[in-house]
């Protein structure tokens, strides 16, 4: 459940995307629900997460590492070694400096950028979340910039996931296929 915070703190000097506002091991092995935090999380951010979403403005080292599913959504800073062990699940980030390439764990995710319809959908439907809940101003540059910043925002997966939704997808049009074909057999 969503508990709003009265009144978001004005002070201008005051960066989100700079201060971390919540600990280490946050969403440790979560199995559902959704998080929108308007700062920095600590180490270790998301590990094991099976199906919570969540929306934070940085991450120290090992975010997301043997996340299996949900999603995550990072705009600010990542620490080293971001999607260790990570087999399912899907995270963005923004990538506003292109150094989040060096700090990635790519040993069983790929790179990608944000282009499919329904990607830039969940997207931004997270990142307007995140503002609603929260005012991040971060959150509302991104949306307000949305054609100049997506560039900047690489979609984390999973390699074999990938495979696999890719095989899932194939397979579910061999199912239109043969169904079309069935009913041209059957016309003739």
């Amino acid at each position: 459940m969503y508990v709003p915070f009265p009144n978001p703190p004005q002070d201008t000097t005051f960066k989100p995307h700079e201060n971390i506002i919540a600990g280490n091991v946050i969403l440790y092995g979560a199995t559902a629900g959704e998080r929108y935090l308007h700062g920095m999380v600590g180490e270790h951010f998301a590990v094991r997460n099976s199906r919570a979403t969540a929306v934070v403005e940085g991450v120290g080292d090992h975010g997301c590492e043997y996340t299996t599913g949900g999603t995550v959504v990072v705009i600010g800073w990542t620490g080293i070694n971001f999607g260790a062990g990570m087999s399912g699940g899907i995270a963005y980030v923004y990538d506003e400096h292109e150094w989040f390439g060096m700090k990635c764990n790519l040993d069983m995710v790929d790179l990608e950028s944000v282009w499919t319809k329904e990607d830039k959908k969940t997207l931004r439907i997270l990142l307007e979340k995140h503002f609603e809940y929260t005012k991040s101003t971060r959150a509302k540059d991104i949306l307000d910039n949305w054609e100049s910043r997506l560039p900047l925002i690489v979609k984390v997966m999973p390699m074999e996931y990938k495979q696999s939704m890719e095989k899932k997808r194939r397979e579910e049009h061999v199912d239109d296929e043969t169904v079309l074909a069935t009913e041209e057999v059957y016309r003739g």
